[in-house]
């Protein structure tokens, strides 16, 4: 049922060339039809190949709601590049995005201001064989620096696998991020408008929390209410806002967190796009805060600017 006719022309940016394509057109998908059937004039736009000004200059565009995951997308290129254009656009800006999306740079400001974040060091390509091995303590998680979606990541457990693991990551990115593993619950707080929806705790029988959990597995547990009491709650929600301002990040997004076996929290990554699909998380948190899709949606939209 339509709502409120807008006046204003809306493009839903999905797609892109990123390692995260097929995920982002699901997502963009949805938000398409949300918009639509809430009245607003939305138009989808695939930028594979990176033809952004070719397909803005086609026609005249009021705002832009970016569901680009991943590279070209999420860290600052897109949001330069509608900047440019004059044109607003969902979600954080061009360093929010950036530092949103360097998962190295984003620890390093967290560090910085006293944030909880696992330890952790980054390394380029050229680095790897030099890599002194007798100061990693095992297990650690190794990832691409500059991915989404969990793409190239995984947990080792010996020098044995090390370098395979190593190799996997370098084949999506130049820096990669080796992090000490956080043996706990894992859990993720959206943001929204300035306001910590409610914690999601995630349960998966695979290691991690990894690409197949996310969007395929049907193995994966989403717990809303999460469990913990309500003061334990809200300390995650503080946090995850406390992080998300931290590195200039805006608008909407996600924030993931572990907690180890003492209870302690860790800031793991910020996420600026988050998914919008089916087994999506912000839309699940925003269900258990009273807002239909279509209404979290409207609401993101409002924040283009």
């Amino acid at each position: 049922m339509k709502t409120e006719t807008h006046n204003t022309r809306v493009a839903v940016l999905m797609g892109g060339d990123s390692a995260e394509r097929e995920i982002s057109l699901r997502s963009g998908q949805a938000v398409l039809e949300a918009l639509q059937q809430a009245g607003v004039s939305a138009h989808g736009i695939d930028l594979q190949s990176h033809n952004l000004h070719q397909k803005m200059s086609e026609q005249t565009y009021d705002q832009a709601f970016i569901m680009v995951h991943g590279r070209s997308g999420e860290d600052g290129t897109l949001q330069g590049a509608l900047e440019h254009l004059n044109i607003p656009y969902t979600g954080s800006g061009v360093l929010g995005s950036a530092l949103g999306m360097d998962k190295a740079r984003c620890k390093a400001i967290w560090q910085a201001q006293h944030l909880p974040t696992p330890k952790f060091r980054c390394i380029k390509d050229h680095e790897k064989d030099t890599l002194q091995t007798d100061e990693l303590t095992f297990p650690v998680i190794i990832k691409p620096v500059h991915e989404g979606s969990s793409i190239g990541m995984q947990r080792v457990e010996s020098l044995a696998q090390l370098n395979h693991a190593l190799d996997e990551a370098f084949g999506y990115d130049n820096e990669v991020l080796i992090e000490q593993w956080v043996d706990g619950p894992e859990y993720t707080v959206a943001i929204l408008q300035d306001r910590a929806l409610p914690v999601i705790r995630l349960e998966t029988p695979h290691a991690f929390y990894d690409y197949a959990a996310k969007y395929q597995a049907d193995s994966t547990r989403y717990l809303c209410p999460c469990g913990l009491d309500p003061a334990d709650e809200k300390y995650l929600q503080d946090l995850a806002l406390t992080a998300f301002q931290a590195v200039g990040c805006s608008g909407w997004g996600r924030v993931d967190i572990l907690c180890n076996s003492q209870g302690e929290a860790f800031l793991i990554e910020v996420n600026t796009v988050p998914g919008m699909t089916d087994h999506s998380l912000v839309p699940m948190a925003a269900k258990h805060a009273d807002l239909s899709f279509q209404q979290l949606v409207l609401k993101i939209l409002e924040t283009a600017s």
